[in-house]
């Protein structure tokens, strides 16, 4: 076995390993990590990215890829590889979108990286704002939550990432109506998802478990269809193939992350995942087996969905969750 310090080489070739794929046994170099990388993306876009033959002749225009972006490692990378995969085919547009929350000192240099990147690539990026859309700010939200909490029991107890996630998913929505995207590419890793499912199983929420991205195979109505190339990748190897790659990433934290469940749902994945390698992937199959079967007994995504009397948006009530929190920090 070799000692702390020393250095084990690569699986694949002569070089050092920067990484060691406890679940697979492997020692990667950054190059054939890259690599690796590259080929389980191409074979997951195969499964979940129905590409017609020439958009050109049968859309009258290319298709259209909004890629999510924030700056960081996951839609890095995955920019990245949606360029090298995709970016030479003529009737295809790939289009960059990032959702500024309005956070001081965090969302400003991660979408300076995010443009730096699109600027290397040369891909354009669409930008929105929570007060385009109606929203507070975070800074703004986060400071008057205890204030709208004592006038308001639901909002007691909630977190900013409980707003955060819903004023953000309105926003890439927003987006791909405005860019007329025919799909959305979302940066989850496999850390991301695990922890999803895992939250979902806690909460007895198998129907969110079922409308889990990806969206090709079974659309959700009125909701631009996600995608998610990087939910095979742990986020170590993301992290380690993107400084690999040198892309322009932004390291911050959220400031207001503090206390959310996915911050414990992220350690217990992570315990679970050094205990057991390969329980990351365990829980991604389940998911995708829990998915199957609700398809072979024609359990429909849009079997409690409806449009939001308010602003239209899909949603499972009346109206929606983000214009109900909206309501709540409006004077």
């Amino acid at each position: 076995m070799p000692s702390a310090l020393e250095v084990t080489s690569c699986s694949r070739c002569s070089r050092d390993s920067i990484i060691h794929q406890i679940y697979s046994g492997q020692h990667l170099c950054g190059s054939h990590l890259v690599e690796l990388i590259h080929k389980r993306v191409s074979k997951t876009l195969r499964r979940q990215l129905p590409l017609p033959k020439n958009a050109l002749s049968t859309l009258g225009r290319p298709y259209r890829v909004l890629v999510a972006v924030s700056g960081g490692k996951d839609s890095a990378l995955m920019l990245h590889l949606l360029h090298r995969i995709l970016g030479k085919r003529r009737d295809v547009e790939i289009i960059a979108g990032v959702v500024d929350e309005g956070i001081e000192g965090y969302r400003a240099p991660s979408v300076d990286c995010a443009q730096s990147l699109c600027d290397h690539l040369g891909i354009r990026l669409e930008r929105i704002s929570y007060p385009d859309l109606s929203f507070p700010k975070m800074d703004n939200l986060v400071q008057s939550l205890p204030q709208v909490g004592e006038s308001n029991d639901e909002v007691n107890g909630m977190m900013p990432c409980s707003f955060c996630g819903v004023f953000r998913r309105q926003g890439l929505n927003a987006l791909a109506e405005r860019v007329g995207a025919d799909v959305m590419a979302l940066g989850h890793n496999l850390d991301d998802v695990a922890q999803s499912i895992l939250m979902n199983l806690q909460k007895g929420e198998v129907d969110r478990t079922i409308r889990l991205a990806p969206h090709t195979e079974q659309k959700i109505d009125g909701l631009t269809p996600r995608i998610v190339p990087l939910r095979w990748i742990p986020e170590q190897e993301i992290h380690a193939a993107a400084i690999q790659l040198d892309l322009p990433i932004h390291h911050g934290n959220c400031p207001h992350a503090g206390g959310a469940l996915r911050q414990r749902s992220r350690l217990i994945v992570a315990e679970i995942e050094r205990d057991v390698p390969g329980s990351r992937h365990g829980l991604l199959q389940s998911m995708d087996r829990i998915k199957e079967l609700a398809r072979e007994s024609n359990v429909s995504n849009n079997e409690s969905i409806r449009s939001c009397e308010n602003c239209g948006q899909p949603t499972n009530r009346p109206i929606c969750q983000a214009c109900t929190m909206r309501e709540w920090f409006m004077d």
